[in-house]
């Protein structure tokens, strides 16, 4: 039944190496079960409503990724984008988190009707293949930067922004973290080298266990007044009716004192990232995975991009924030996923979680930052494939700036729009209109619009 299902020998791989995968996305993925319930909480929802949203959300699109796509990405509420719900528009606005979500359930049906159209599809397909290559390197640098801020190795440092950690300061809390991120990327490194099946996921579990033996002998003292909590994993079971809290609620809204234009606003917003985040992370994480053609198109593009759209939508009656593709797939990819079955894998994980959260939950950051710090350099490992000589310059400046602009802006999204932004100019004034079409040029101009409204 799993070979009709997700054409496993078709693909080179086998359902051991499927469900390891899928089981190392979602170790990488969990963090979100504890992250989103704590941002979307600031908002006035109550968490553990948040939590099974998310949980639900997840299992849903990942299916639909699964069976529509057969392709190993796992989606769940995006970061940035719950950021943006909590902290701009209910904070920020003034609005209430019932007027937000109905803005989340319409950029789900507006995406929904573009991925049936076939204008995300056409998108996807417009952007040159040196730029999906570089989009995969980007993402690379992206998320072993957010590996390195999850482990408290990169802070904020007044004067250059980030910096290095003091080691000798609170090193029982966040000292031993760090540290303990080190050696787990070493030893994950050397797994991965060595060519262990399951490295990256071993690595994990394995800082994680390293981290209990360090609280075991003294040398981890939890703080929970400074988020540092016990590494031991709690038995619980959650409150589903709390779910009723949030369910349903963008169809309980009050619109008085809503800016009409604000909330139109609102709404796009919602889309152009979500938009180029999830068109981001296909690029990335399929170039990586090789699965493009030789024109870097992607096969199952179109119900890839539905099951996203499903996602958004269903997400937002269930009372969560954007649903959306997960850049942490990668870990699934490097750990050999190649179909729908680790995806499967994934979602049903997310599934069992509403019934244990408090043991998923508690995976700490730095356990899981070495898989990130390590696909982080796998994807780098793309910028061989980038073309850096002179009569390709017009192409690789933009790439290069892609790059660079998806860490320091802290945006998959951002990195996209400066990469094709440069590239359609670039291209301009270095006589290659051939290598222009119709919808770079129209993504450019909505670029510098939304730069110029958003």
């Amino acid at each position: 039944m799993l070979e009709r299902l997700f054409r496993l020998k078709e693909n080179g791989t086998n359902v051991k190496t499927e469900m390891v995968a899928g089981l190392t996305t979602f170790m990488t993925m969990a963090y979100i079960l504890a992250v989103n319930p704590s941002i979307l909480g600031a908002a006035g929802m109550d968490m553990t409503a948040v939590l099974l949203a998310t949980c639900f959300a997840s299992f849903i699109g990942t299916v639909c990724m699964a069976l529509m796509a057969n392709l190993p990405f796992a989606l769940s509420a995006g970061m940035g984008l719950n950021a943006f719900f909590a902290y701009t528009v209910v904070l920020g606005f003034g609005y209430s988190w019932q007027v937000a979500l109905l803005a989340v359930f319409l950029e789900g049906l507006i995406f929904l009707a573009l991925s049936l159209s076939g204008i995300r599809e056409a998108i996807f397909n417009a952007i040159p293949y040196q730029l999906k290559q570089a989009v995969s390197v980007g993402i690379g640098i992206f998320i072993a930067f957010i590996g390195l801020q999850n482990s408290g190795l990169c802070v904020d440092n007044p004067a250059t922004l980030v910096g290095l950690i003091n080691f000798t300061d609170s090193f029982s809390t966040r000292g031993i973290c760090a540290v303990l991120t080190l050696v787990g990327t070493f030893i994950t490194g050397v797994l991965y080298i060595r060519g262990l099946k399951g490295s990256i996921l071993i690595g994990i579990i394995g800082t994680w266990l390293l981290g209990i033996v360090c609280q075991f002998a003294g040398i981890y003292v939890p703080d929970p007044s400074k988020g540092f909590y016990s590494l031991l994993p709690s038995l619980g079971f959650t409150d589903f009716s709390k779910l009723g809290l949030t369910f349903g609620q963008c169809f309980n809204f009050d619109m008085t004192g809503v800016d009409i234009f604000n909330f139109v606003v609102i709404i796009f917003a919602f889309l152009f990232v979500d938009l180029f985040d999830t068109l981001g992370t296909l690029i990335g994480v399929s170039a990586k995975a090789k699965m493009l053609d030789e024109q870097g198109r992607l096969p199952q593009i179109r119900p890839a991009l539905l099951a996203d759209s499903i996602a958004t939508t269903a997400g937002a009656v269930l009372g969560t924030s954007t649903t959306t593709t997960f850049v942490e797939s990668s870990a699934g990819v490097a750990a050999g996923g190649r179909t729908g079955l680790t995806a499967m894998t994934t979602a049903f994980l997310f599934l069992i979680s509403t019934l244990f959260a408090p043991i998923f939950t508690a995976v700490p950051a730095f356990a899981t930052a070495p898989a990130l710090i390590i696909v982080g350099f796998l994807m780098f490992s793309n910028v061989a494939q980038l073309k850096m000589t002179e009569e390709n310059f017009y192409s690789a400046i933009p790439a290069y700036i892609c790059i660079i602009a998806m860490p320091l802006f802290y945006s998959i999204s951002e990195g996209i729009s400066f990469g094709v932004i440069s590239y359609v100019l670039i291209s301009l004034l270095c006589g290659k209109r051939k290598e222009l079409n119709i919808i770079l040029y129209i993504l450019t101009v909505l670029f510098i619009l939304k730069y110029l409204f958003l």
